[in-house]
């Protein structure tokens, strides 16, 4: 991680400090640096300082070690010897696991939507908008941003914590695995039209369209994915 992105992240995760607070957990620790992976904030192979994070957060060191441990095991950082922590690299075959383990939550959540509460349907529509919003001011990795977080909420229609925790995991790999597009205007701006649309179909009720339409999505999106990283390897 070069010396201005580590000090934007810093600076990103000091928000942070009074949220994580010195008891807390290294699960709390982990959440947010979860989520900065989800709003694209670290690139896969960045090196992650632990005397900077730990300095920014307000934690010991061994509750930081415990953090990265757990993200380790989420496929979000690989800790090389002698080297230090580093933001994982993913593959194609990470891409198509991915989606293999995205398909069934993220589709069941929307054909149980009919019986969704009403502020998780709106939470879904703040995401649309979010993004159209992104999309206004020419913001393409805003775009993204708002992507994961329209697939974090149509995930919470299904109403259940172990859903959420577990395609939060998901999409804090997938936003690694965006970084693979060199064109994010090109491969986000399509979507923003699907998710309005999907997001309609909700309101309307028809909750097997919108999920028919989200399975045809995820195809897509996968075979862009994994097309772009065969380039990239044969580059």
């Amino acid at each position: 991680m070069d010396a201005i992105v580590a000090q934007e992240l810093v600076d990103r995760l000091a928000a942070f400090r009074s949220h994580v607070g010195r008891s807390s957990t290294a699960e709390r620790v982990a959440d947010v640096l979860r989520g900065q992976l989800i709003e694209g904030a670290l690139a896969p192979g960045s090196r992650l300082s632990e005397e900077a994070i730990g300095s920014a957060l307000g934690v010991s060191r061994n509750t930081l070690r415990e953090s990265f441990r757990l993200l380790g095991h989420e496929r979000l950082l690989v800790h090389e010897f002698n080297r230090g922590v580093f933001v994982a690299n993913p593959t194609a075959d990470d891409v198509v696991d991915l989606y293999r383990a995205r398909r069934p939550q993220e589709l069941a959540a929307l054909r149980a939507a009919e019986n969704a509460p009403e502020e998780a349907l709106a939470r879904v529509g703040e995401a649309v908008e979010q993004g159209e919003r992104a999309h206004e001011n020419g913001d393409w990795w805003g775009v993204g941003t708002a992507n994961m977080h329209f697939h974090e909420a149509i995930a919470a229609l299904a109403g259940s914590p172990r859903v959420d925790e577990f395609v939060r995991r998901l999409l804090a790999e997938l936003r690694l695995v965006f970084h693979v597009m060199s064109a994010p205007r090109e491969f986000h701006a399509p979507y923003l039209g699907r998710n309005r649309e999907m997001y309609e179909l909700l309101r309307a009720g028809r909750v097997d369209e919108a999920a028919d339409r989200l399975a045809a999505y995820l195809d897509t999106a996968e075979r862009q994915l994994v097309e772009a990283f065969t380039a990239q390897d044969n580059s």
